[in-house]
């Protein structure tokens, strides 16, 4: 049976020669070895404990990516990808410590193509300078995970991320045409295409995207664009408790409205916005944030068809924002919801699960009694259009950490047995490979590891990520 290798931490002496080699080949500017230099990329967003590398390469070209992978096997140093950090699962934290390769310098919009509706961009363009350059030409790119404003397109092909307009839109899969990729040793893939339609041998870019770096380092990503919708219309309904805004998403769904987001906040999560000093209703126990887009006349009857599904479950209210300001006001809160979040505890664990749409209000009464079992607080938002859920744990001893633990283990194991899986957009890395094999089979895993090997075979790339270890059982 194939095993995911342990992590194996280089030895001093091979750091000293992949050191040597980088510096000459690099320049002494592209490659950082203090401590205090590489500090800085010793973690991501998750709440992993720290990994300083060995060696930070701040690429710029690729030819600076592929020198480093072809040094990196030689010397048999691990190499952790990195973009802007922002992963929520450990996936960027370098466990074998080794050699850290960022690329968000090379952050250039190559192209957008008008004809086609194509952009071809570098790996570290920031998300939303990508949005603000296609819409500027008359297109629209539509994922948009939380951290629009600082993420970077290596990291959401890596992950696979999504957002609030996945709903309607899908994650960045569904817009991934072609990826300029780097195996370990340096060989460089142009796997994809350019056109809309492309069958041509195994479709090894859905293979790489959502790979968590443990396959290849991406160099330009070519990505499709789709017309930008004439208008965007933004609603926000009120329900007195979560259970009528979760059956309020499938009255919609069953009314024939296909808005491009539905966000379900829980009333913990409401209050923590109204003490950031958001001015939500106080009669609110659980709150959907809404658009739809399209035509100014497709939004109308949407909106219709949206206040008569809501009317079928006890609400509270539906408020439509009546400019693009009052709609900005709306989703600038929405993603300030996190740090106000933050504030509650001292200790925060996010984890992102997904169930059938139906299923949300079981998984959250299962939470909430398995909350109060182990006694620890909880609070819940995310993307109620696709059952995507963000179960935050909070806590503000140390010692409460098992028990936040053990309520997180039933928290996967009830999101498995209502038919769900355990990550839609922040991917397995670190924090969640424990638990891989409560979803998927011993069978599938080997299948997996038999791939990464096959890219990979000294497992020199992002080590220890996704897969279990050897020994370990959840059960």
């Amino acid at each position: 049976m194939t095993r995911a290798p342990h992590p194996r931490r280089p030895t001093p002496a091979q750091v000293s020669s992949a050191r040597r080699e980088l510096t000459l080949k690099l320049g002494p500017s592209r490659v950082l070895s203090e401590p205090k230099d590489c500090e800085a990329f010793a973690r991501d967003e998750s709440e992993t404990e720290l990994f300083v590398p060995d060696l930070v390469v701040l690429a710029d070209s690729p030819s600076a990516i592929q020198i480093t992978l072809e040094i990196a096997q030689r010397t048999e140093v691990p190499v952790t990808p990195r973009s802007a950090g922002t992963g929520k699962t450990g996936g960027a934290v370098p466990i074998a410590h080794g050699i850290v390769l960022v690329t968000t310098g090379m952050n250039q919009i190559k192209e957008i193509d008008r004809g086609e509706g194509i952009a071809v961009v570098g790996p570290g363009v920031i998300l939303q300078d990508l949005h603000r350059a296609a819409e500027a030409e008359g297109w629209f790119y539509p994922p948009d995970p939380n951290s629009l404003d600082t993420c970077c397109i290596a990291g959401n092909v890596a992950e696979n991320a999504a957002g609030p307009r996945a709903f309607k839109y899908g994650a960045t899969r569904d817009w991934v045409l072609g990826i300029e990729a780097f195996v370990i040793g340096g060989e460089q893939l142009q796997v994809g295409h350019r056109t809309r339609k492309g069958v041509t041998g195994y479709d090894v870019t859905s293979l790489l995207v959502g790979s968590e770096g443990t396959l290849a380092v991406f160099g330009d990503v070519t990505l499709k664009l789709i017309p930008l919708p004439e208008q965007t219309l933004s609603m926000m309904a009120l329900f007195p408790d979560v259970a009528s805004a979760a059956a309020a998403v499938a009255a919609i769904t069953d009314n024939g409205a296909h808005p491009r987001c539905m966000e379900l906040l829980d009333a913990t999560t409401l209050q923590a916005m109204r003490d950031a000093g958001n001015p939500v209703d106080v009669r609110a126990g659980a709150l959907l944030m809404l658009d739809v887009d399209g035509e100014e006349a497709g939004n109308l009857a949407c909106a219709e068809r949206i206040a008569d599904a809501c009317a079928t479950v006890p609400f509270i209210d539906l408020l439509v924002a009546q400019d693009a300001s009052q709609r900005d006001r709306i989703w600038a809160a929405r993603r300030a919801m996190s740090p106000a979040i933050r504030r509650l505890s001292r200790f925060k664990l996010s984890e992102d699960i997904v169930v059938p749409r139906l299923k949300m209000p079981d998984l959250l009464l299962r939470t909430e009694e398995q909350a109060q079992r182990h006694g620890v607080r909880w609070l819940a938002y995310g993307h109620g259009g696709d059952g995507n859920l963000h179960v935050n744990f909070l806590w503000d001893a140390p010692e409460d950490s098992g028990r936040v633990q053990a309520a997180i283990a039933q928290l996967f194991r009830d999101t498995v047995a209502l038919r769900g899986t355990l990550s839609g957009e922040h991917g397995i890395g670190l924090l969640k490979q424990p638990f891989l094999d409560l979803e998927q089979s011993r069978p599938l895993i080997d299948l997996q590891l038999r791939l990464k090997a096959a890219f990979d075979p000294a497992g020199l790339l992002n080590p220890g990520k996704i897969f279990p270890s050897v020994g370990h059982s959840t059960c």
